[in-house]
C-alpha cells in the first residue's frame, strides 16, 4: 500500500537534477553578491520558521483562517510584529495571506503543526535552539580542529550533555521522530522486509519505522531494541499502530550486546552517530547476534560522488560540529562492516535522501 503512494525513485532523482541545474540558473541571473546575500539570509529565514514553530502559529491555524488581530490575541504576541513575521514567511510560501485579509496554512506550513502527520516542528524549533545556534557559531573551530566543539563548551559529550538539559532533550526527541516519520513510508516501499520472520530494530526509539515494517509485512514479528529510558514510551505508539502484540521490546545498550536470532537487524540513523571505532564496536554487537544468514540493514545518508546539493552532506557537517561523527560513501560504510565481520551486497536507493545498505556476515 505504501509503494502506491510513493513516487518512482529515479522520477525523484531526476526531478533534483532539474532542480540543482535551475538553482545554479537562478543564481547566475543576479549579481554574484546578491546571490550570496540570499544563502547568507538562509540563517535569519531558518530562525524565523523556528519561532513560528515555537509561538504555534501553525498550531492556531489548524481551526481554520484568522486574522492578524485574532492570532496576536490567541498567542498573546505583539499584533504589529506578528505581521511582519508573517509577511517575511509569506514571501517564501510558508503561510498565505488571502485576499479577506485572514492569514491560513499552506502546505509547507502544515508541517509546522504539532501533529501534523510529518511534523518538522521539532526540527524547527531544535536547529533554532539557543544552544544548538550556539554550537554552530563554532564550526569554524570545529574545521580548524576536525573536532566536536560540544565537549569543549559543555564539558561532555553532545548525549550526555543533552540528559542534562531536559527540556532541550525533549526538542532533540521530537527532530528527530520528525525526521523518522519522514522517512518511514520511503524506506518501506524500497525494500522487501516480507523474507524475513523476525526483524529486530537496534536504536529503535518508540517503534515507529518497526511499525511500518510489519504492517508492509504481516508475517513477521519484530523485535524493539534501545536504551530503557527511551523503549518505555513505546507501548502507546505500537498500541496506535496495532502491532505491539508482534513486537517484543528488549531494552539494552548496543554497545553492550543486541538481541539474538533475528532475520534482519535494521539500525536507523545509528551508525552516523558515532566515530568509526564506536561504530565498529556496535556493528561487531551485531554479528555476534546474527546468525550467520541474518542481514543487516542500515538506513543512512549515503554521500554520493556528485557535486550537486545533497541533504546528507549538511547533515555531516552537524555530525562533526556536535558528536566527532559523521555520514559516510558507500565505500566507507562497506569498510567499516568488513572490520565488523560483514560484507556489503547492495545499497538501495529511496525515493527520499536516505539508502538502504544491506550485509551480510563473512
Amino acid at each position: 500500500m505504501t509503494s502506491t503512494k510513493t513516487p518512482p525513485t529515479k522520477l525523484v532523482r531526476a526531478v533534483e537534477r532539474v532542480r540543482h541545474h535551475l538553482s545554479r540558473i537562478n543564481q547566475r541571473a543576479v549579481p554574484p553578491a546578491a546571490a550570496m546575500m540570499e544563502l547568507i539570509m538562509g540563517a535569519w529565514i531558518a530562525q524565523l520558521i523556528s519561532a513560528a514553530a515555537e509561538l504555534g502559529i501553525a498550531d492556531e491555524l489548524a481551526g481554520g483562517p484568522a486574522t492578524g488581530e485574532e492570532l496576536s490575541r490567541r498567542l498573546n504576541v505583539d499584533q504589529d510584529a506578528l505581521r511582519r513575521m508573517l509577511r517575511a514567511l509569506i514571501g517564501i510560501g510558508v503561510f498565505r495571506h488571502r485576499s479577506d485579509g485572514r492569514y491560513e496554512l499552506t502546505a509547507l506550513a502544515e508541517t509546522l503543526r504539532t501533529d501534523s502527520p510529518v511534523s518538522m516542528a521539532g526540527m524547527a524549533r531544535w536547529v533554532g535552539s539557543a544552544q544548538h545556534r550556539e554550537h554552530w557559531s563554532h564550526v569554524a573551530d570545529a574545521i580548524r580542529t576536525g573536532s566536536a566543539v560540544v565537549p569543549a563548551l559543555r564539558g561532555k559529550p553532545i548525549f550526555d550533555y543533552l540528559a542534562d538539559e531536559p527540556a532541550l532533550a525533549g526538542l532533540f526527541n521530537q527532530a528527530m521522530t520528525g525526521l523518522s516519520e519522514s522517512s518511514v513510508s520511503a524506506v518501506v516501499a524500497a525494500y522487501d522486509f516480507s523474507r524475513f520472520a523476525t526483524i529486530a530494530d537496534v536504536g529503535g526509539g518508540h517503534g515507529r519505522l518497526l511499525a511500518a515494517i510489519l504492517e508492509s509485512a504481516p508475517q513477521a514479528r519484530g523485535v524493539l531494541f534501545d536504551l530503557p529510558e527511551v523503549v518505555a514510551g513505546a507501548p502507546v505508539l505500537l498500541r496506535r499502530h496495532g502491532v505491539e502484540h508482534r513486537i517484543r521490546i528488549d531494552p539494552g545498550s548496543f554497545f553492550e550486546s543486541v538481541p539474538e536470532g533475528a532475520d534482519a537487524y535494521v539500525l536507523k540513523h545509528i551508525i552516523h552517530d558515532w566515530p568509526d571505532d564506536d561504530a565498529v564496536r556496535i556493528l561487531q554487537n551485531v554479528r555476534s547476534a546474527a546468525r550467520r544468514d541474518a542481514r543487516v540493514l542500515l538506513i543512512e545518508f549515503v554521500i554520493p560522488d556528485h557535486d550537486r546539493n545533497f541533504h546528507g552532506k549538511w547533515v555531516d557537517i552537524e555530525m562533526l560540529v556536535v558528536a566527532n561523527a559523521r555520514e559516510r560513501t558507500a565505500a566507507e560504510y562497506g569498510q567499516l562492516l568488513d572490520k565488523a565481520g560483514f560484507r556489503l551486497t547492495r545499497v538501495v536507493d529511496t525515493v527520499g535522501p536516505i539508502s538502504i545498505l544491506e550485509a551480510v556476515a563473512v
